[in-house]
Parts: structure tokens; sequence; C-alpha cells
């Protein structure tokens, strides 16, 4: 199956599509370290988080370099590209699409002009009111394919409408005009970007998407989960707080509240989004996916001979229904790990087997077992049908489907990609019929008071909307919402255009005057370099 740039997913069950990620954000302010390699291993610890494009920004004080490309942070940088992004700061960022297709041009940082100099900036989440900002824009420089930089060569996410919107007060300094430009925004963003000396990170007044600062021996860091600090050898120091933006330069970190904290933490990066060693809002992840489990447990017991998870997805909770249920724990399953998203096309024949390109019984443990079965979710249910059939034909007695979360019945607006509302499988079935139609002997979801919990947060202060449909940040009207809103919008010179002709290179560069004009030029590979 290929996804929108011609290259091939593992996406192997037809109509089948789990939650999708969110995006990972990485920056770092270290003079004398070598930021590039940094940001390229913070950016590795959180793949998980998006796998479709990969890119980092660098400065030296003078001049940004942004170099990005799709694929994984493993496939778009090698130590050639690496060496060219020199500086004592930098920003990262690794995509899965929620405003705007899969293309190079979409691909982060994003780069644009200020009044003083240059921006790139990088975006975990996802705006609610981009229609309003691209009218904004509008009001400000008239039809959008006016505007420099990134929207007029065809981006078309909210990350680029947030970047020009940046250097659109030339009155104000980098630092303010954030300052006016995030209480404007709605919806759920992490930022990490930069100036050609300073670095800043902004998380919404929600702090829907997690946002944490780490301390170097010799510098500052700031990421997406506590896991990216781990392995670039930072401390954790702190959350970015909700409604914050900091700034770190030589004169070290300052803050500023830009709105007041509402919290509304997403849930769901306990269920199954955020890496099991990341911590959040002092919680392990880890810990919660087990007491998960537990809790499934209790609430749901059965008799089995074994418990078993859907790997890896599953793991967590189904060691902590094991530990409470005394039904002995057992890998039923084995994933391949090197099912990737280059791999080449399976043929008809390959891709009727579906969900054994990733997962293979072990026969030998699941004949004439009862078993228990844990994920995290089922979303459309095709996955778990799959999964039920394949156990039973390697002789399975039962099969006993328990998941660590509600069941999913509305989308999520704040950053990760569900399934349509008509397509999720909770929407349009009771628990009896999505059992009967995955062909479980019994199916239990988690209470939402048993998932939260398992947190240990107080449930007002996270969003379950996905489980809920309360939304704690109101939504527009539905014609102003959408992964394509702005694709609709494109300037008329990029409708149909050949994407080839609008992903150049281009040099943004301090001239003595303070300004930042775009104009030709690159190195190492001209095609996805920016200067």
């Amino acid at each position: 199956m290929t996804r929108g740039d011609g290259k091939l997913t593992h996406d192997l069950l037809p109509g089948e599509k789990g939650p999708q990620d969110a995006c990972g954000v990485f920056g770092v302010w270290a003079p004398g370290e070598d930021v590039a390699k940094l940001t390229y291993y913070g950016l590795y610890a959180l793949q998980h988080r998006g796998q479709e494009s990969a890119g980092i920004a660098t400065s030296d004080g003078r001049s940004i370099l942004v170099y990005k490309d799709m694929g994984l942070v493993s496939q778009v940088f090698d130590e050639t590209n690496l060496a060219s992004l020199k500086g004592h700061l930098a920003i990262g960022h690794c995509r899965y699409s929620t405003t705007g297709g899969s293309t190079w041009e979409n691909a982060q940082p994003t780069l644009g002009d200020t009044a003083k100099g240059t921006v790139a900036l990088a975006h975990n989440g996802n705006l609610i009111n981009s229609a309003e900002l691209r009218e904004t824009l509008e009001d400000i420089h008239g039809e959008l394919g006016n505007t420099q930089g990134e929207l007029r060569r065809g981006n078309t996410t909210d990350t680029a409408l947030v970047t020009t919107l940046l250097g659109s007060h030339p009155e104000l300094s980098l630092e303010e005009t954030a300052l006016k430009v995030l209480p404007q925004l709605r919806g759920a963003f992490c930022f990490t970007f930069i100036d050609e000396n300073t670095l800043y990170a902004a998380r919404d007044p929600q702090g829907i998407r997690p946002l944490v600062i780490g301390r170097l021996d010799r510098g500052w860091v700031v990421a997406s989960e506590t896991a990216a600090l781990d392995i670039v050898g930072a401390s954790f120091v702190r959350e970015v707080n909700p409604g914050e933006m900091i700034a770190i330069d030589s004169d070290g970190l300052r803050s500023t509240m830009f709105a007041k904290p509402e919290p509304k933490g997403c849930v769901f990066e306990y269920v199954y989004l955020a890496r099991p060693d990341t911590t959040i809002s002092g919680r392990e992840v880890y810990e919660s996916r087990v007491e998960m489990g537990r809790q499934l447990a209790r609430e749901f017991p059965v008799d089995a001979d074994m418990v078993m998870p859907t790997p890896e997805s599953g793991t967590p909770a189904a060691i902590g229904y094991a530990e409470e249920s005394g039904i002995p724990y057992g890998m039923g399953l084995v994933k391949n790990a090197y099912v990737g998203r280059t791999f080449i096309a399976p043929s008809q024949t390959i891709r009727q087997l579906g969900i054994r390109l990733k997962l293979n019984p072990l026969k030998p443990i699941i004949k004439g077992k009862r078993l228990v079965v844990v994920d995290d979710s089922i979303v459309r249910g095709n996955t778990q049908r799959a999964l039920v059939r394949m156990l039973r034909e390697a002789g399975a007695l039962e099969v006993h489907v328990r998941i660590s979360s509600p069941p999913v019945r509305w989308p999520c607006f704040y950053g990760i990609d569900f399934a349509t509302r008509a397509e999720l499988i909770a929407n349009g079935a009771n628990v009896e019929e999505i059992c009967t139609s995955i062909g479980a002997d019994s199916l239990g979801y988690i209470s939402p008071e048993g998932m939260m919990a398992a947190t240990q947060q107080e449930p007002e202060n996270l969003c379950s909307a996905c489980f809920t449909g309360e939304y704690p940040v109101e939504l527009p009207s539905s014609d102003r919402l959408g992964k394509n809103l702005l694709e609709l919008q494109l300037p008329v010179e990029f409708a149909g255009a050949d994407p080839t002709d609008v992903g150049t290179a281009d040099l943004a560069r301090t001239n003595p005057d303070g300004v930042s004009p775009l104009a030709g030029g690159g190195a190492v590979d001209p095609s996805r370099i920016s200067h």
C-alpha cells in the first residue's frame, strides 16, 4: 500500500487504520556540542510519534540551515548531511500528518522570515482554528499566494500558518511576536522554534500534548517525552507548563505565561501514544499501563489458561492482567520487528495473509489453551478480527479479548488521526455486537474511571474526548475542520502543480540590514536543504 509520497507502508490489512501517533519535537541549545547529532538521537527516541518525515534545523548565530525529507529519521539523515548542520542550537521534528498531506512540502521544521532574521518551527499537535488563522493572514497579506516562504511554496499545514504569522509583525521582535500570536491559537500545540540565537518552546493552555525541559552539562534540551532526554544524557528539570513559553539563549532560561493554564492532558498518551519509559506529570507511563491491566482483571475476570498481549502495545497491560488474575503470562505471538515503511509491496497472495506479515502465532504455546488477549484499543476491529481467527486456527480453545481503554467513539482533533466517526466500530455497535463481529468468546473494555485512576491524575485535568465526545477546546463547525482544510485553499499557481516543482532549495540568510530574503541556493542535496 502506498503513501502520498509514493513510498510503501506497513498497512497490511485493507481498510484497517489504527490510532496514528502525534508528532515528535526536540530542541537543544548547547554551545560546543554537536547539536545536529543530539537532535538526531532525540528524534530517534521519538520516532514512534511520527514516521512520515523528519527534519532538523540548526543555527550558528548567523544563519539557519534546515534539512528535511520523507521517511524515518534513520533514512533521512546520515553522517554527511548531519555534518553540514553546524551551530549551537537546533530543533527537530518527526511527523505524522494531522493537517495537510504527507508530502515533502509539508515536512518540518518550517522556515520563514521575520523582521530581524529567520524562524524555523516544529509542531506537535493540531490546531482547530486554522481557517480563522488563514483569514487573519489574508487580512494582512491579501491572498495567501502573496505571502512568502512555506505557504507560497505549497505547504498546507497549520504549522506553516503559525510560521507566517510569526513573521507578520515587523515592528516586533520574534519573542514579542510569539507572545502576540500564541494566544490566538486554539487546539493542541507544543512548539519548538528558533531564530539565529535563541531556542523557544511553547505549550497550549490545556497542555494536551507533553513537552519537557532537560539540562545538559553545557546547555538545555526540550522534547516531547522524557525518553528523548534520557537518550541524549539530559537530566529532567520539569515540564513546560500549559500556557507557558520559554526562551533559552546565552542569558539562560526565561519563562513567560501567555495564557491561563487549564490542564487537559491527553489520557491516550498513557494508553498508547507515549513510550512506556516516558514519565508524564510525574507518572511513569509503563506503570499506568500495568495498572490498567490489573483493573481490567478486576472488572472482567475470566477462567483461562494464559494471558497474552498483542505485541507490543498490549504488553504492559497484559502483564498487569496476569499479575492481578494469577493466570500465567505467555507470549503467544511473535512480532516481526523489521516490517517497516519501505519494504517490497506484497503480492495479492501475501496480502491476503494480512496480519501474519507482522504477527505469527506460537502454535505449541497456543494449542488447546483458553486465552486472554490484551490490547490497548479497538478502532475499526479488522485487526482484532484477523487476530482472533489466526489464534483459533493455531488451536486456541477460547479467545477472550480485553482492552485497556474504553470504546473509541469519537475522532480526535488535537493531534491523533483516528478513523472517521462513521468508521469507528464502537460508534455503531455495543460491546456484545463488537464481540460477535471480531469472533471472540468474550470482550471487556476497561471502565473510564478505571483508566483515569491508573494515570494517577485528577480526572478533570485529562482530556478523554475520543471516549466521551466532550472536547475541552470548543470545536468550530465541521466545514472549518479537517486534515485537508488548507489543501482546498492552495494559491492558484499551485493548484494541481507538479509537487517536484515546489520543493526547490531556498536560502534564508540574515543580511546586514536584518532582512532575511529567500533566494535560490543550497548544499549537500539541493532538493532537500534550506539555508
